[in-house]
């Protein structure tokens, strides 16, 4: 490394971000560029460790992952980076990640919790020299269409476009396939479109890349759904091979009574309605679920109930809480979640932070349990009822809650969000193409093959692994794409 004693000598920093209270006035991305000397300095801490594990992409004994899930050459563009080589440290991060804009923005960053630094000190800024690096190729001109030499005459129809599927799209192309992809809603993107407010991931980065993408070759259709408007099987026969990557979209729903109230709303349904919304409108077309005025409460603890706290601070909701069935988190690592594994800990998103800044706490209340929603002479939701639990994780992952007597409470609410996972794909495409599933009811198709039972299809991201990370979605559709490959020619030479 250029910089061997860079991680005694530099402090980790991050890129700057707009006030809390201000920006939740608007929908504009606050992250922040940080300049040049700065981000050399943070290049330099990057130790030159023997064994990096932030680039492992792997598993330990069933109990947790480490490191980046597509194998990024993290040391080798943070050097690339403190020695002032920008142009071949984005070379770099294209050879593993063919979307490093979206990662750079919205990845956990599972390869920060495996940097060897983070034994003893803050982990290398990882996460925010990926996002700098592709900034600043697509500042400098450097990322241009780059359409395959010669085509191999074959077609591949790719169904959903969003990290998976433009991952695979993207792999295909380059490997001289002629690629359609087929998405149902208005634009592409998938859940890198309506699935994360534009705050945290603004459409026009992602139309960016699907512009730079349409110029190499690839096909895009939109508003049509495969099983409704293309039937499966005319797809099967038109194409000379297909890759599912169609998500975990099917929600879980709580068996709690009073359920069928009005005001009570899947996560997704209000994230996708609003995004929508903004794009065409700017909210002026009035589609959208409004928590303008009122009392807001997100059942959920995960990144997908943060970003309803996002989205209704941005409204003006009259008061934001957010249910969390499990204890709040220490700050450290518990027993069971050793370095290099991700950290379990306590964290703080910015629509948190947003929520604090606007009503003067965080929103979260936590080892909550809904145990029925009570309404209005109208039939709308006006207030909940819960109690404490306390749970317990038995070694073979099940659970038992047990409820903590006296922790009854009742909470105001006109509107509720349920963001409690997905339980995996729709099952109307699954089952019109007869595809053998797994016990979680996703497709099933082995890891590292992902072809399913039906020969010619392929499976990648979400509908086969279930709800996971863009950055995993990311890889598996690479890794389905050399599959889908072999299948066609024989051998592979994509990565």
């Amino acid at each position: 490394m250029g910089k061997p004693t860079g991680f005694m000598e530099y402090k980790r920093e991050t890129p700057p971000k707009k006030d809390p209270f201000e920006r939740s006035k608007n929908w504009q991305e606050f992250t922040l560029l940080m300049p040049e000397s700065a981000l050399r300095q943070q290049g330099a801490r990057c130790m030159d460790c023997g064994v990096p594990f932030c680039q492992t992409g792997t598993s330990m004994d069933g109990s947790g992952e480490i490191g980046c899930p597509v194998y990024n050459l993290i040391p080798e563009w943070n050097d690339l980076v403190y020695r002032g080589h920008w142009k071949e440290a984005l070379e770099r991060l294209h050879k593993t990640n063919n979307f490093p804009e979206f990662t750079g923005r919205v990845c956990p960053a599972p390869c920060e919790g495996s940097c060897t630094v983070a034994i003893s000190d803050d982990a290398v800024a990882i996460k925010s020299m990926e996002f700098h690096i592709v900034e600043r190729g697509f500042q400098e001109g450097w990322i241009v269409p780059n359409p395959p030499r010669s085509r191999t005459g074959k077609k591949v129809a790719v169904v959903g476009s969003g990290p998976a599927g433009l991952a695979a799209a993207a792999q295909l192309n380059k490997a001289g396939h002629w690629v359609t992809v087929f998405e149902r809603e208005d634009r592409i993107g998938g859940l890198l479109t309506y699935g994360i407010p534009d705050v945290k991931l603004p459409y026009h980065v992602v139309e960016r890349r699907i512009n730079l993408l349409k110029e190499e070759g690839i096909e895009f259709r939109t508003n049509v759904e495969i099983g409704k408007d293309v039937s499966a099987k005319q797809l099967k026969n038109d194409f000379d091979a297909v890759v599912l990557c169609t998500g975990a979209t099917k929600p879980r729903d709580v068996n709690v009574k009073g359920r069928e109230l009005k005001g009570i709303h899947f996560a997704m349904d209000f994230l996708t309605a609003n995004t929508k919304s903004l794009l065409n409108s700017n909210h002026q077309d009035g589609n959208y679920i409004s928590a303008k005025g009122k009392h807001v409460v997100v059942i959920g603890g995960g990144d997908t109930g943060a970003d309803c706290i996002t989205t209704s601070v941005r409204h003006g909701a009259k008061s934001i809480t957010q249910f969390d069935i499990n204890r709040e988190k220490s700050n450290e690592r518990p027993d069971n979640n050793p370095w290099p594994l991700f950290p379990i800990v306590h964290t703080v998103e910015d629509g948190h932070k947003e929520a604090a800044a606007v009503y003067g706490k965080d929103p979260r209340a936590y080892q909550v349990m809904t145990t029925k929603f009570v309404g209005d002479a109208e039939g709308h939701v006006k207030e909940i009822h819960t109690i404490s639990v306390e749970t317990t994780v038995h070694p073979d992952g099940s659970k038992t809650r047990v409820e903590i007597p006296g922790t009854e409470k009742v909470w105001p609410a006109d509107l509720v969000f349920l963001a409690v996972g997905f339980t995996g794909p729709e099952e109307q495409l699954v089952r019109e193409l007869e595809l053998e599933t797994d016990t979680r009811s996703n497709i099933k198709a082995e890891y590292g093959k992902y072809e399913t039972s039906l020969e010619g299809v392929f499976a990648a991201g979400d509908n086969r692994r279930g709800q996971s990370l863009v950055v995993w979605a990311i890889h598996e559709g690479r890794e389905a794409a050399r599959e889908c490959d072999k299948y066609l020619m024989g051998a592979s030479n994509l990565p």
